[in-house]
C-alpha cells in the first residue's frame, strides 16, 4: 500500500513538472522573442548616445536631453496611444474576429499620426523650451538642433507602436526579433559610416537614426500589407475612420497610465541639468 502511494506520488510530481516544463516552453517561446525586441528598440537610442559621447561632453549632453526629455515626453505618448490595440487586438483576436485588426491598426496609425503633427512644434522649439526649464544654455540650444534633425522619427514612432501590437496579438514575435536585430546591427554599422568615418557630427547621428527607425517600421508596414495577414489584414478601409471618438478615449487614458511611467525619468534629468558643471552631471546619468 505505501509502495503504490509512493508510486502516486512520483506520478503525480512527475505529471505537475511536465506540465510546468510544457507553459515554460511556450511563455518564453512569446517572452524570448519578445525581450530581443525591446532589448535591440531601446540599444538604439544607446548607440546614438555612445557614438555622440565621442564627439565630446557637450554632444553627448545635447543628445541625452533630447533622449530624456523631448524623446520620453513624445514616446510615452506614443507608446501610451498604441497600447490601446493590445486590449482590442486581444478581444478580436479571442472573438475570432481577425477582420477587425486591420481596423484598429489603422484607426492607431491615423490617432498617433495626428497626436505626432500636433507634438512637432515642441522639437522645432526645443531650445527655447530646455531654456525655460532651467536648462544650461549651450546644451540648450545645441539640443534644439539636434531635436529639429530627427524630427522624421516622430512620425516613424507614430506607425511603429500600433504595428508592434497588432503583430503581438498575432504571436508575430519572432519576425518583430529579427527586424529589431537587424536593424540595430545596420543602426551601429550607419552610425559609424556618419558618425566616425564622414566626420558629420550630431548631424550625421541624427541621419543614422532617422534611417534606421524608418527601416524598423518600414519593415513590419510590408510584413502586414504583403498577404501574411489574409484574415488580419484586409487592405486599407474608410472603417478606420468610424469611432474614432471612442477609439480616441480608449487610447488616452492608456496614455495617460504609461506616460506617467515613463516620465519620471524625464524630471531627474532636467533636475540634473540645471545643476552648475551640467555637461558631467547629465552625461553620468544619460550613461547610467
Amino acid at each position: 500500500m505505501k509502495l503504490w502511494k509512493k508510486a502516486m506520488h512520483f506520478g503525480y510530481r512527475k505529471q505537475i513538472a511536465k506540465k510546468w516544463i510544457d507553459e515554460f516552453k511556450k511563455v518564453w517561446h512569446i517572452a524570448g522573442p519578445a525581450i530581443i525586441t525591446s532589448v535591440s528598440v531601446f540599444s538604439l537610442d544607446c548607440v546614438t548616445a555612445a557614438f555622440a559621447g565621442q564627439l565630446g561632453k557637450l554632444e553627448l549632453a545635447a543628445v541625452s536631453e533630447v533622449q530624456n526629455v523631448l524623446l520620453c515626453f513624445v514616446i510615452g505618448i506614443m507608446l501610451g496611444l498604441g497600447s490601446a490595440l493590445e486590449t482590442l487586438c486581444g478581444q478580436a483576436v479571442g472573438a475570432g474576429e481577425y477582420n477587425m485588426l486591420g481596423i484598429y491598426l489603422q484607426r492607431s496609425w491615423i490617432i498617433s499620426i495626428v497626436a505626432a503633427l500636433l507634438l512637432t512644434p515642441t522639437y522645432f522649439f526645443a531650445s527655447q523650451i530646455l531654456k525655460l526649464l532651467h536648462q544650461d544654455t549651450e546644451i540648450s540650444y545645441l539640443s534644439g538642433k539636434f531635436a529639429i534633425w530627427i524630427i522624421p522619427q516622430i512620425f516613424a514612432s507614430a506607425l511603429h507602436y500600433p504595428t508592434e501590437k497588432f503583430l503581438q496579438a498575432q504571436s508575430k514575435v519572432w519576425f518583430m526579433a529579427f527586424s529589431s536585430m537587424l536593424t540595430l546591427a545596420i543602426h551601429v554599422l550607419l552610425n559609424w559610416i556618419f558618425v566616425t568615418k564622414l566626420s558629420m557630427g550630431l548631424v550625421g547621428a541624427a541621419i543614422a537614426g532617422n534611417i534606421s527607425f524608418w527601416i524598423l517600421v518600414v519593415s513590419k508596414i510590408i510584413y502586414i500589407v504583403c498577404g501574411w495577414f489574409p484574415e488580419a489584414w484586409t487592405g486599407f478601409s474608410f472603417l478606420a475612420f468610424k469611432s474614432l471618438t471612442k477609439f480616441l478615449r480608449l487610447s488616452v487614458s492608456s496614455a495617460i497610465m504609461l506616460c506617467l511611467e515613463v516620465w519620471y525619468f524625464t524630471g531627474v534629468i532636467l533636475v540634473v541639468g540645471g545643476l552648475k558643471d551640467a555637461e558631467v552631471a547629465v552625461d553620468s546619468l544619460s550613461i547610467w
